[in-house]
């Protein structure tokens, strides 16, 4: 199956892209804004689709629409509907330059970007963010982290991944982490490191298992007994990004809600980075591992059209 197909958010069947535009601009003319009409019609279009009704939008009003949309609504709802006009490539890359720049670094973008992508998007958002700033992706993280959480963002950063089982290495890894980890006083980083950054996902799930008979011990329980901080999250993201980018997703999202106050950076970030991709195996992982449904936490936790936006990237409820 196409892993497009598992999103929520489709491409609408009879698009026009000048009409839309046209919608668009009567929703905002005038006195008052029909947030309504625009939240049902971004919504129901792909990303691709909402780049058309961009370049029409300037075409036929000379305007730029995503300045008028920020001239128009406002906080956290303005945020979700600027970031579903945004081009993936270019809000990830976005991402991670405000991760990056200014005061203290949002270690967690850096991790749930850089862990979730395949090596491909991770390609590409390096020669994206060297077009759109004229820098080098690696060497402003390089900036701006150290140790060996530097160095494992800059192992994720080669996508040099290797796209296969290699079963003659399962045991030997499995082996060398054991040693590293848990059979060691102290432990030592380098290796997991290295083994984590380095091979595929595939190849990590059976490093896994025999780890597991190994040691007595889940990947994930050595992981937080042996390291700490910005490495210990990254690792514990590549973990989860190997045994399955939806459920590291529906746990990210649950923690983001969870709790008193809302991290409403993350919600936004993944609902909309994720609604075209896996929405629906992100629901599906989160009804799993919670005891509620992604739609009725996010109803729970938001309010006004930001809740509804949210709710319609959703696309339903599985209680």
């Amino acid at each position: 199956m196409l892993q497009a197909s598992r999103g929520t958010v489709k491409a609408s069947g009879n698009f026009n892209a000048s009409a839309d535009a046209d919608s668009l601009y009567k929703a905002m003319k005038g006195l008052g804004t029909d947030e309504d009409a625009i939240m049902k019609l971004l919504t129901a279009r792909s990303n691709a689709q909402r780049q058309q009704i961009k370049a029409a939008y300037k075409t036929l009003f000379g305007k730029d629409l995503i300045d008028d949309l920020k001239g128009e609504l406002g906080g956290k709802f303005e945020t979700l509907i600027v970031a579903l006009m945004t081009a993936p490539i270019i809000y990830d890359v976005t991402s991670l330059r405000n991760a990056i720049k200014g005061a203290g670094t949002d270690e967690k973008v850096l991790v749930e970007i850089l862990a979730s992508r395949t090596p491909q998007q991770v390609k590409d958002i390096i020669a994206a963010y060297r077009q759109e700033y004229d820098q080098d992706l690696e060497e402003d993280i390089c900036g701006d982290t150290s140790g060996h959480f530097k160095r494992l963002l800059v192992i994720l950063l080669q996508a040099n991944r290797q796209n296969r089982i290699q079963e003659g290495e399962i045991q030997s890894d499995a082996e060398v982490l054991f040693k590293a980890g848990e059979q060691k006083f102290g432990t030592e980083e380098q290796s997991f490191v290295t083994i984590l950054g380095n091979r595929s996902a595939e190849h990590l799930r059976k490093v896994f298992d025999a780890y597991m008979k190994l040691s007595g011990y889940e990947m994930e329980e050595s992981i937080k007994r042996e390291t700490s901080g910005g490495l210990r999250d990254l690792l514990l993201a590549v973990v989860k990004c190997a045994r399955s980018v939806p459920a590291y997703f529906a746990e990210t999202l649950y923690y983001a809600m969870k709790g008193a106050g809302t991290d409403d950076n993350t919600l936004i970030r993944v609902m909309a980075s994720r609604c075209e991709v896996d929405m629906l195996d992100i629901r599906a992982q989160f009804r799993r591992m919670f005891a509620c449904s992604l739609y009725s936490m996010i109803k729970g936790d938001t309010s006004g059209d930001y809740q509804k936006a949210l709710l319609l990237l959703c696309g339903g409820d599985d209680a």
